[in-house]
């Protein structure tokens, strides 16, 4: 196996490149910050609520749609609050239309994903909280291409509207018309862009018209395991599940898997995530992909067993979808089962995710690789 570059210990996490954040827009702020806004436009502060009552409340995110606000007010407010985001590059659907994946493109060029998943009894989007990936863990899309940038408050939540809009319209047949479940689970290491992911999370969980009003248990936020993150996250008073990508129960396969693993190790990521659970009484979710022959031998889930016996954490096992031309690919189903059923017999709870997408580049970043090889290919050549 390729040895990885150490990270700096006194660097922590890897900081985006500078780049120009997308105009103001609603989302950004809280309503009372909306109100504000609105009276410096010299508009009085109740156009506030009506704007986000469109916005949230009603998932309408074109101005033109906003009748009950005159014209000529509601183009000066849409001109300073309302500015578009997110352009449509691409939306692909399978599973008979259960599950839908966008690819937008930003103000800026950037490219970022999100997933829209459709079952029985709830909808959950999984968004993006940064235009690439400062975390190069070898086996992920979003990973190889490195980060662009950090996404704005806004630009992670209008992702969450946009498909919350697309439930409402009944496009899922067989689910609830209502977003329920929101995972940051897409582009990006969200405890990375912490101070605008928190406000995202805030955004989605406040009620109607300050925001979509989700219940704080059902939003997760996934992590690589950057320590200080998850323990100023366990004093945000919120009660978000914390999903840890761990991959590797054991220092020396992890430093490859997820590099920064050099920076702080199994057991002061584990300890970190105890305490968020300790603080929250919120079960961890440890998420484990499954590598053939890399981190799927027998003795490596019975390690993974003590470390999380007698612990608040359910094990989410994700059978790897390979990215096209990767070395990395996904464990045999035996191995899989076998892998199981040592967890479980060392006590701890552990399920296999359901897959989804991998007929449309379902793997995080796989369509935003696609796009970018399609754009910057010669005419006439084939991606």
């Amino acid at each position: 196996m390729t040895s990885l570059p150490l990270i700096p210990a006194a660097s922590g996490a890897p900081a985006a490149r500078r780049a120009a954040m997308p105009p103001r827009h609603l989302a950004d702020l809280d309503l009372p910050g909306r109100q504000a806004a609105v009276t410096e436009l010299g508009e009085p502060a109740f156009r506030a609520k009506q704007m986000s009552t469109h916005y949230f409340g009603r998932l309408v995110r074109d101005p033109a749609a906003m009748t009950d606000l005159p014209a000529a007010v509601r183009e000066k407010l849409a001109g300073e609050l309302l500015p578009t985001l997110l352009t449509p590059v691409r939306e692909l659907a399978c599973d008979d239309g259960a599950t839908r994946k966008a690819l937008w493109r930003l103000h800026d060029g950037s490219l970022v994903e999100s997933v829209l998943m459709g079952y029985a009894d709830r909808v959950t989007v999984c968004i993006s909280s940064q235009a690439g990936c400062g975390m190069a863990c070898p086996f992920c899309a979003t990973g190889q291409a490195g980060l662009t940038r950090n996404l704005s408050t806004a630009e992670i939540v209008d992702q969450a509207v946009y498909l919350a809009g697309v439930a409402a319209s009944g496009a899922v047949a067989g689910s609830p018309s209502r977003l329920s479940h929101v995972v940051f689970m897409g582009m990006g290491e969200p405890l990375a862009n912490y101070a605008r992911v928190v406000a995202a999370i805030r955004r989605l969980v406040a009620p109607a018209p300050e925001g979509l009003g989700l219940s704080q248990r059902h939003i997760t936020v996934s992590t690589v395991g950057l320590v200080p993150a998850i323990r100023k996250l366990a004093g945000e008073d919120l009660s978000v599940t914390l999903a840890l990508s761990l991959h590797a129960p054991d220092d020396e396969l992890r430093d490859e898997l997820v590099p920064v693993n050099q920076r702080w190790k199994v057991s002061e990521v584990l300890d970190a995530a105890w305490d968020y659970a300790a603080r929250t009484g919120r079960r961890v979710s440890i998420e484990y992909a499954m590598i053939r022959d890399v981190n799927d031998q027998p003795w490596r889930a019975d390690l993974l067993g003590r470390l999380l016996a007698g612990k608040l954490a359910h094990v989410n096992l994700i059978p790897l979808n390979p990215t096209p031309g990767s070395r990395w690919d996904a464990s045999p189903k035996p191995v899989e089962r076998e892998f199981v059923r040592r967890l479980r017999a060392a006590g701890v709870s552990t399920t296999v995710r359901d897959t989804r997408g991998r007929e449309i580049d379902g793997a995080c970043g796989q369509l935003a690789a696609a796009e970018d090889t399609d754009r910057d290919a010669p005419p006439g050549a084939t991606a």
